[in-house]
């Protein structure tokens, strides 16, 4: 890489000054790509039975997004090339790389786990985080992930960069010489300006430069994550938080009352009566089938952390991790093809608890001032009727702005980390065990006046990373799944800690006269990856237990649901007509030929959404055309693309109108039982 002197006068210090950047640009394009093979790797068993050549097309296209990220980083330098003296002795261009260099591959070592994780690359979860509590974020850190091990690493890789720079400065370095002419300098730097501007857009198509949805080339959806580069989306997911908000372009898809007719239509049933129909995008009185012999008198939430419907046993996967919840499977009706709205328990909550979807831009809704409005979930349909109320959690209400959320809704009972006394076992990082939760639960519910009918909501935690949990055990440690065996152990406790609950409540008066429904807050990442947006990450139980139930509706329901299908079902079996509009069905009165449907979305800035209906799903991705396929969960998972335009076209148009009608209905605070007309309840 020795530059000789041009014959051309005064040439050499522009061309030594070229050829440094030049040698930047290749040390950096192969570091990155030692760091792709290194998400490789952490990742290999998403990459099974991918085939080598999407994996090798990932890589090269995933070249083209490490140039955007290397000429961006260069921009200024390629622009210091104007001035006399180029570069100079380089201290600045080097330090201005090395610092670079620094924080890119730092992102690039946090991805290794954080994609094992969130089975996505960096978005604007890392900025969640950064914005709760720093001591419960860094315990989470600290004691779930070789925090030692990463920081090695990253100044391993930082060394070699820099190495590599340094070999370049030597290789390129000035030796004497005039400084370029004027007029030499200018078409010169103008030709390196525009190829560095060529390789920042990433691509060589007029119109809109690469873009993150480019990356969608394969079936696979860890081949098409592969090749997308961390830094690249975390200011992609920055920006966007800066400026316009994701759900504008779901605005606009669609004339606006076109949107709302075919919303109407997906969700609207024979047992609904559309009211205010000029105000409200989907206010109805609704009057459910009774069947029941009998309607329950309470309603307990239960929302189990992290419970994936992969491991469920019930579920058709008798791993032994949930031999309690597949018990009490067998005493209650299990929705069998039943998806979370989203990918993180902040979702999870306002899906299951408010029936309102996870839209894009609002995906931590309780945060957001549009969370301050009334929706029209379980407080606002049973503190009307005179419910008592109580949420118990094992961890602190401040996360997520879960107290502020829920109060703002009409609940007034909190219970919480801070109001356990002597637990029997408290994690450093999040709270209290779940054995703790569920204790302290049965103590609230025997408290609560006997005179008044009452509603709960009973959260658990252990099951989340880092995965703390009582010494000794009272269950047996899962083995056999390799890294997932403590998150399994932890899947498995909570199983202990429910099926503790329920025979501990059998003895309580008010049990008999209780509907419970049980339910997942999200999956979590496993070996396979269904479809290109994870379905098996969404995939969840969702059982309700109570008199009469299984004898009135059956043991197992097939048809496809989401959380926002909750409330409304669970009101019904209270056997009396209700106002609501929730942006889900009762899923007990439907025709039997609807085979159901469900909106769900990933956590984080990545913006692609599906609609699953029946045994067919459609997924849109930000950018690029939507795919849809068949698939199927029983007796084994599996996904086919289909080529069907006409079906891909009407699901395509369905999802368009329901996330835009909803986001519509969220900004002009139309999501209530009340609507605008209700002022919201003040924190």
């Amino acid at each position: 890489m020795r530059c000789k002197k041009s014959a051309s006068h005064g040439l050499w210090p522009l061309a030594a000054d070229v050829s440094f950047l030049l040698g930047y640009g290749l040390v950096y394009l192969a570091v990155l790509a030692l760091l792709r093979g290194m998400l490789l790797y952490r990742n290999a068993g998403l990459a099974q039975g991918i085939p080598l050549s999407d994996l090798a097309e990932a890589f090269l296209l995933g070249a083209r997004f490490d140039l955007i990220v290397i000429s961006i980083t260069a921009l200024p330098l390629v622009l210091a090339l104007f001035l006399p003296n180029g570069l100079g002795r380089r201290r600045l261009a080097l330090g201005w790389l090395g610092l670079a260099g620094m924080l890119t591959l730092f992102t690039g070592v946090v991805e290794l786990d954080f994609y094992h994780e969130f089975h996505t690359r960096l978005n604007s979860i890392a900025f969640h985080y950064l914005q709760e509590d720093p001591a419960t974020v860094s315990s989470m850190i600290w004691r779930g992930f070789p925090v030692i091990r990463y920081l090695l690493l990253w100044l391993l890789l930082w060394g070699l960069y820099c190495g590599g720079l340094m070999l370049a400065d030597r290789l390129t370095r000035k030796r004497g010489g005039r400084n370029t002419r004027l007029a030499v300098r200018v078409p010169v730097v103008v030709l390196v300006l525009f190829v560095t501007l060529l390789a920042a857009r990433g691509t060589l198509r007029s119109g809109p430069p690469l873009r993150w949805g480019d990356a969608f080339q394969s079936p696979h959806l860890f081949a098409n994550h592969l090749a997308l580069n961390g830094a690249y989306t975390l200011v992609k997911a920055a920006l966007e938080k800066a400026g316009e908000m994701p759900g504008e372009r779901w605005r606009k898809a669609l004339p606006r009352d076109k949107a709302l007719s075919i919303s109407r239509q997906m969700l609207l049933t024979p047992r609904d009566e559309l009211l205010a129909p000029g105000r409200y995008p989907l206010l109805r009185r609704h009057t459910p089938v009774e069947r029941l012999p009998e309607p329950p008198r309470n309603i307990v939430f239960i929302i189990m952390e992290s419970f994936s419907g992969e491991f469920t046993g019930a579920l058709g996967h008798d791993y032994g991790i949930t031999p309690e919840f597949d018990k009490l499977a067998g005493q209650g009706l299990l929705f069998d093809r039943f998806f979370s709205n989203g990918t993180h328990t902040h979702q999870g909550m306002f899906a299951i608890v408010a029936c309102f979807p996870n839209l894009p831009g609002h995906e931590y809704l309780m945060q957001q001032p549009q969370g301050r409005h009334l929706f029209s979930g379980l407080p606002a349909l049973l503190k009307p009727r005179g419910f008592n109320d109580i949420y118990v959690y094992n961890g602190d209400f401040a996360w997520d702005n879960q107290e502020g959320f829920f109060r703002n809704q009409g609940m007034t009972r909190f219970v919480g980390r801070k109001d356990y006394k002597n637990p029997k076992f408290i994690d450093p990082t999040w709270g209290v065990s779940d054995e703790d939760m569920f204790s302290r639960a049965l103590e609230e519910l025997g408290r609560l006046d006997s005179d008044k009918p009452f509603f709960a909501v009973l959260q658990t935690l252990s099951n989340h990373t880092p995965y703390a949990l009582p010494d000794p055990l009272p269950v047996e440690e899962v083995t056999g799944f390799g890294e997932l065996n403590r998150h399994l152990t932890a899947q498995r406790y909570s199983d202990w800690a429910l099926g503790r609950f329920f025979e501990a409540a059998r003895r309580a008066p008010w049990f008999d006269r209780t509907l419970f429904v049980i339910v997942g807050d999200h999956g979590f990442g496993v070996r396979r990856q269904l479809s290109e947006i994870n379905l098996l990450r969404f995939r969840v139980p969702m059982l309700m237990i109570g008199p009469g139930i299984r004898e009135s509706y059956g043991g197992r329901n097939h048809t496809v649901a989401t959380q926002v299908d909750i409330v409304p079902t669970a009101v019904s079996l209270l056997g009396r007509p209700f106002v609501h509009q929730c942006w889900g069905r009762d899923l007990l009165s439907l025709p039997g030929d609807d085979p159901g449907l469900g909106v769900i979305k990933p956590s984080g800035s990545d913006q692609t959404l599906a609609l699953v209906r029946g045994n067919r799903i459609l997924i849109k991705p930000p950018d690029g055309e939507a795919v849809s396929g068949r698939y199927g969960l029983y007796p084994d998972e599996r996904y086919q693309r289909e080529e069907n335009a006409a079906a891909r076209d009407k699901l395509g148009m369905e999802l368009a109108a329901y996330v835009q009608s909803a986001l519509q209905g969220l900004y002009e605070n139309r999501t209530g039982a009340g609507g605008a007309a209700s002022p919201p309840h003040q924190n």
